[in-house]
């Protein structure tokens, strides 16, 4: 079974990803973390790097592309990313999962993640960011990243702490026959 997690930033989709892959022992692919790097990499914060993929198509494209073709030749994995359960099209056996939470709170876990600007700052740097990617996901694919109809599951992690979210996905994923 691949499983598929995605939502938007702050909704601790890498969290649940984390814990579903050291939980079913299965590898995690990541492509926000690919992203990160790849900004990193060119001294850039998450924005800037997202604002120059918005004129450069090849950034996103190449990410997309790579993360598609595992979708399609590898199974028993967890996939995270804002675009995985869509990646994921077509390919049997998977389970998409959307994680969800109120902007606000995704703000405040963001800001204490990172650590680093006021909680103003990073809500109009979240707002920025999302903004750049629904352009960027209709622009290349077509794709309204509101629409969560294509997913098997949604979890608003606003209700539950990430051990709880964990316990109600596994029961999901064992109910269908899991990975076993």
């Amino acid at each position: 079974m691949l499983l598929t997690v995605s939502g938007l930033p702050g909704s601790g989709t890498t969290t649940i990803s984390k814990l579903l892959a050291e939980y079913y022992e299965l590898e995690l692919i990541s492509s926000g973390e690919i992203f990160r790097r790849l900004a990193k990499q060119r001294g850039m914060s998450l924005s800037e790097f997202g604002a120059l993929a918005e004129k450069d198509a090849s950034i996103d494209l190449e990410i997309d592309r790579n993360q598609k073709a595992i979708a399609h030749s590898q199974d028993n994995i967890v996939l995270e990313s804002r675009l995985a359960g869509h990646m994921a099209e077509g390919v049997p056996n998977v389970l998409k999962i959307w994680i969800k939470a109120p902007k606000l709170l995704r703000v405040q876990r963001i800001q204490k993640r990172e650590k680093t600007i006021t909680f103003d700052e990073e809500l109009e740097k979240t707002m920025e960011r999302e903004k750049s990617e629904t352009l960027r996901y209709k622009k290349y694919y077509g794709i309204d990243i509101e629409d969560l109809s294509i997913y098997d599951i949604v979890i608003d992690s606003s209700k539950w702490n990430q051990y709880q979210t964990l316990d109600i996905l596994t029961v999901a994923i064992d109910s269908l026959g899991g990975f076993f």
